[in-house]
């Protein structure tokens, strides 16, 4: 995990607007926007909420909102006052346009509903349990090299297998019925150019999985054969 907190303070220092991209933490982490020191700070509902794919959501500090425009307007973000003047909306749904899938957005409601009545920090406490396994787990196997960094790394476990490609490995965990994702260095440029990363490997446990689960992707890495 990236130290946002300690970035808002140095921004916040030099009056460096400071737009945070937390789609990974939300629904992992519970998150404050005033302790993060965030001017800005956006979110997709489809990872660590589970919602639909092609929601998310956009704060913006009300100090701050005053001075942005959005790049595109409609109606609904800049309705008109006159025959030749509209007004931005004063709040941040100036962002928003007329045209919304309603029904994905009533289900990214009830993903934000049902985190918290489950309590973000009972789930952050059990995906750190089963990353830590999943991590000593793949850590026994003499093939694999795990990828993260950090003193505190988040529940994306991230590996790759000396003897066959990540894509070979997600097929064969497919096979198990265990879903992993690909990530190529194009969507990390900067740390995997820096690092000399290939496609990596991604297992990102939640609360719902199990220990059993954990143990079983492990043991499945290891039957990989090229």
């Amino acid at each position: 995990m990236n130290p946002a907190e300690a970035v808002g303070r140095i921004a916040r220092a030099h009056n460096v607007p400071y737009l945070l991209d937390a789609c990974q933490a939300v629904g992992q982490i519970p998150l404050d926007v005033h302790a993060l020191g965030c001017d800005m700070l956006t979110s997709t509902g489809r990872k660590f909420l589970r919602g639909p794919r092609g929601t998310g959501f956009l704060y913006i500090r009300d100090d701050f909102l005053k001075d942005i425009e959005p790049a595109m307007i409609d109606l609904f973000g800049a309705p008109w006052v006159g025959p030749e003047r509209y007004e931005l909306r004063p709040d941040a749904r100036r962002f928003e346009t007329w045209e919304a899938n309603y029904a994905a957005r009533l289900g990214l409601g009830i993903v934000i509903d049902y985190a918290l009545s489950i309590g973000i920090d009972r789930i952050e406490q059990r995906w750190r349990q089963l990353a830590r396994e999943l991590r000593a787990a793949l850590g026994a196997i003499s093939d694999v090299s795990l990828h993260d960094l950090g003193e505190n790394p988040a529940s994306i476990v991230s590996f790759t297998l000396r003897t066959a490609s990540a894509r070979e490995v997600m097929r064969h965990l497919a096979t198990q019925k265990i879903n992993v994702s690909v990530s190529p260095p194009t969507s990390t440029p900067l740390d995997a150019t820096r690092r000399g990363l290939p496609d990596i490997v991604r297992a990102s446990p939640h609360c719902y999985n199990t220990i059993e689960e954990v143990h079983n992707l492990a043991s499945a890495v290891r039957g990989v054969t090229p």
